[in-house]
């Protein structure tokens, strides 16, 4: 890992701080003697409820000259749900900084402690490097050692976590970094290192020979202003973000020629074609938890029309992909709709402390099963939506995205959301539920929308009733601002119950 940090040249900026390659190096070799000395070996694990900076990466690269895994915790996490990670982790430390925003995080971490008997509590600065020791700490984490992992939802409330090796994390950066031409760049971390996609932003651009620009707190005008600052050429984020960053007065935001994002909100194509007004080629991406973000993505080199909808192909030729089957496995001809799997180097060995999960992830072949709907373009693919997310209307696997993609052509409505209920005797019935805007000609009531659906959609996609609401339940992830599906699905079942079959 650490050849990600030779030479002089700058590794991590951020608002009142610049480190270079050799002193995060440095400071990482410090640290991880520091922690040998404390008694942390091979194989144990380290949890990190710290803000992103470059105190975050030196943790990341002590853990990986000692062996450890690295368990990032995201620090707008309350301590109950910081307590479910740790019992699911069982890490031998915790890192949290002495102050950070309105969170008392020290006396969270000694409460942690006082339930977990063993459990060190590392003080750090918000953003600076944490104190290490003098001397070097032995060399002893390998290739094959697990280094970092990502949560992702569990089935019973319990986080699953998916780890990576660092040799995958190695060798994944150095394909991002290729496939993005991001060699030599600078690139804006605006979203957190705590999920995947902001970390594995950071690791590219390092494997790069360039520069993270680290925002602790994610603020649009400072994202701007640090792109100017800081001749920022790569940023990747969520449709949202990207929106709001493109609109802030005054940026230049001239040294910016590629990012890729996640479309959380439907605006893919029409930030991309904004961005593409100012010189700015964005694509839609496609990763996960457990086979990395940036896993696959658009070519950047593409027309704009080409560019703008999420999956792509593979970053690799070492990953592969096939569409099949949810229910049998097995693989369907190209264009039809079904279940992406993945296999490659970039995939998780194993669920941390969860067995049956990881059983459940894989096929009998070995192929991961990612639950998510996509379609086989032949040699890329393009990502549909969350298999839950997606509808089973009349026997029929339909891209909840298409319906939401026609209300969202009519004139009255801003954005749409369209969600299924299963109803007995009947199976899923779609339900859309539409943001109005304020001043849009014609008619904007449920009927007009029911008729505009049943003039432009098949039968079976026309959806049973469509909603107006203030704004979408909606939550801030680690990748941007993400709609709460699952939220949406009762508000709808709520409202089929209040309306005859």
């Amino acid at each position: 890992m650490f050849t990600l940090l030779a030479g002089q040249a700058p590794a991590v900026v951020a608002p009142g701080l610049r480190v270079s390659r050799a002193e995060l190096r440095a400071a990482s070799l410090a640290l991880a003697a520091r922690l040998h000395a404390q008694g942390f070996r091979r194989g144990d694990r380290l949890a990190l409820w710290l803000p992103d900076g470059a105190g975050w990466l030196q943790c990341v690269f002590a853990a990986a000259q000692l062996g450890l895994l690295v368990v990032p915790v995201s620090t707008r996490f309350t301590t109950a749900e910081v307590r479910r990670v740790l019992g699911v982790a069982q890490p031998r430390g915790l890192v949290v900084p002495d102050h950070f925003l309105k969170t008392d995080f020290v006396a969270a971490a000694r409460e942690l402690a006082a339930e977990n008997p063993g459990l060190q509590v590392l003080v750090a600065p918000p953003h600076g490097l944490l104190e290490g020791v003098a001397g070097e700490a032995p060399a002893m984490g390998e290739a094959g050692d697990l280094l970092c992992t990502f949560s992702t939802s569990g089935t019973t409330g319990v986080p699953k976590l998916a780890p990576h090796t660092q040799a995958s994390i190695l060798r994944h950066a150095h394909n991002v970094a290729a496939y993005f031409a991001m060699q030599g760049g600078a690139a804006l971390g605006a979203l957190p290192l705590y999920g995947v996609l902001g970390f594995m932003q950071a690791m590219a651009v390092l494997a790069a020979g360039g520069t993270l620009v680290s925002v602790p707190v994610y603020d649009p005008a400072l994202c701007a202003r640090l792109i100017d600052a800081e001749g920022v050429t790569h940023f990747f984020g969520s449709d949202q973000m990207f929106d709001a960053v493109l609109a802030v007065p005054g940026a230049s935001l001239a040294s910016w020629r590629i990012g890729g994002y996640a479309e959380f909100v439907g605006w893919g194509a029409r930030v991309a074609a904004a961005a593409e007004a100012r010189g700015i080629r964005l694509v839609g991406l496609y990763g996960s938890s457990e086979g990395f973000s940036l896993l696959a993505g658009r070519d950047w080199r593409a027309p704009l029309a080409q560019r703008v909808a999420n999956g792509g192909r593979p970053v690799s030729p070492d990953i592969s992909f096939r569409i099949c089957d949810p229910e049998t496995d097995a693989v369907l001809p190209q264009g039809q709709p079904g279940e992406l799997q993945l296999r490659g180097y970039n995939l998780l060995p194993h669920y941390v402390n969860n067995a049956a999960a990881t059983a459940a992830a894989f096929t009998a072949d070995g192929w991961f099963r990612s639950g998510d709907l996509a379609l086989d373009e032949g040699g890329s693919f393009l990502y549909l939506a969350r298999l839950k997310d997606s509808l089973r209307l009349r026997g029929y696997l339909v891209d909840p995205g298409e319906i939401e993609a026609h209300l969202a052509a009519h004139p009255a409505v801003a954005q749409a959301q369209v969600v299924g209920v299963n109803l007995p005797g009947q199976g899923d019935v779609a339900v859309g539920f539409v943001i109005l805007r304020e001043a849009a000609p014609g008619a904007n009531t449920e009927a007009a929308l029911l008729a505009h659906c049943r003039a432009g959609l098949a039968a079976y996609k026309q959806p049973r009733r469509v909603l107006a609401v203030v704004e979408f339940p909606a939550n801030n992830g680690p990748n941007g601002v993400k709609i709460l599906k699952h939220k949406l699905r009762d508000m709808a079942d709520a409202a089929l119950k209040e309306t005859p079959a």
